[in-house]
């Protein structure tokens, strides 16, 4: 099975041993992204939205960088640290995804790379 690598300078740099995406087939496995502005790689500033938003962004722009978009995404998972922020990343999500919605999951999890409060992460069909 091939494995290409998929990279946006649009998107945060990976930070560790990972690929932003990876495409096997008509498949794009998009690495989780947490709320990281890609030109200075700090967590851009604003509430628990701004993250959110900032987090679909980066996602979006990998999305791109595959020949694709979020709307062809057919699963997403979030990762929460506190699902009380799950009715936002609700709004948020309506703004980057249109019907037919990706089956989903939202995790609560105790911690995050770098203290965020968010990470998605994504498959597409491109």
């Amino acid at each position: 099975m091939n494995k290409k690598p998929i990279h946006s300078d649009n998107a945060p740099a990976a930070i560790g041993t990972y690929s932003q995406a990876i495409q096997s087939g008509n498949l794009v496995f998009l690495s989780g992204q947490i709320p990281l502005v890609p030109t200075t790689m700090e967590v851009v500033e604003g509430n628990f939205e701004t993250r959110a938003r900032q987090v679909f962004t980066n996602l979006q722009a990998v999305a791109e960088a595959a020949g694709g978009s979020l709307n062809d995404a057919v699963k997403i998972t979030v990762f929460l640290t506190n699902l009380d922020d799950f009715a936002t990343v609700n709004t948020v999500m309506e703004s980057f995804f249109e019907q037919p919605y990706p089956a989903r999951a939202a995790v609560g999890v105790a911690a995050l790379p770098k203290g965020v409060d968010v990470e998605a992460d994504a498959v597409l069909i491109v």
